[in-house]
């Protein structure tokens, strides 16, 4: 029996549609295509589509039990990402978030919510050596972030204005989002 193209390219599809079936190496299968998602720089939105927060009333838990109210980041500029650990879109995008967070921590604010509990993100968190803090909500989040996919990520300016609304993997650390940041701090 010889084997053709054909016949060899059906042997790799069915090779592939097996190894995206079996679960240990369907997640890293998944975040490794994330990973060529998360290249690419979000978008900023422009200025007459951009939504406006207008109630900051949300409560978060720290891992240390530590009150987190929204409220807090009224004023300042805010990159807000929702996140899992099982997601691998939101693991694809963690490296250039962090890298991110290293240059910016002491100019804006970081907000990482999860629904996991906090054995679990620590875990995560410690694990890939990401030094940010995750919380989670114990109140509702406010209207205008209508979460519901995950990673979902809005960088938000100091009137309150969402400058960039993006679910799926990004590169949170390319020169686009550092520009824009840059801009908004000066404002």
């Amino acid at each position: 029996m010889t084997l053709n193209k054909s016949r060899i390219k059906n042997i790799v599809f069915f090779v592939l549609i097996g190894v995206l079936l079996l679960p240990q190496t369907r997640k890293p299968i998944q975040i490794l295509v994330n990973k060529g998602f998360a290249l690419f720089a979000p978008s900023t939105i422009d200025a007459s589509n951009q939504s406006t927060i207008t109630d900051y009333k949300w409560l978060l838990k720290g891992e240390n039990n530590t009150d987190f109210n929204f409220t807090t980041t009224k004023d300042k500029v805010v990159l807000l990402n929702f996140w899992a650990t099982w997601c691998p879109p939101c693991i694809a995008e963690m490296p250039s978030m962090q890298l991110l967070y290293e240059d910016y921590k002491d100019k804006i604010e970081f907000v990482f919510v999860s629904n996991e509990d906090f054995q679990t993100t620590h875990s995560f968190l410690i694990k890939n050596k990401f030094s940010f803090s995750s919380y989670k909500a114990i109140s509702k989040f406010p209207e205008v972030f209508n979460v519901s996919s995950i990673p979902r990520t809005f960088l938000i300016d100091k009137k309150g204005n969402i400058v960039i609304d993006k679910t799926g993997a990004s590169n949170w650390n390319s020169e686009t989002v550092r520009e824009t940041i840059d801009t908004l701090l000066k404002k």
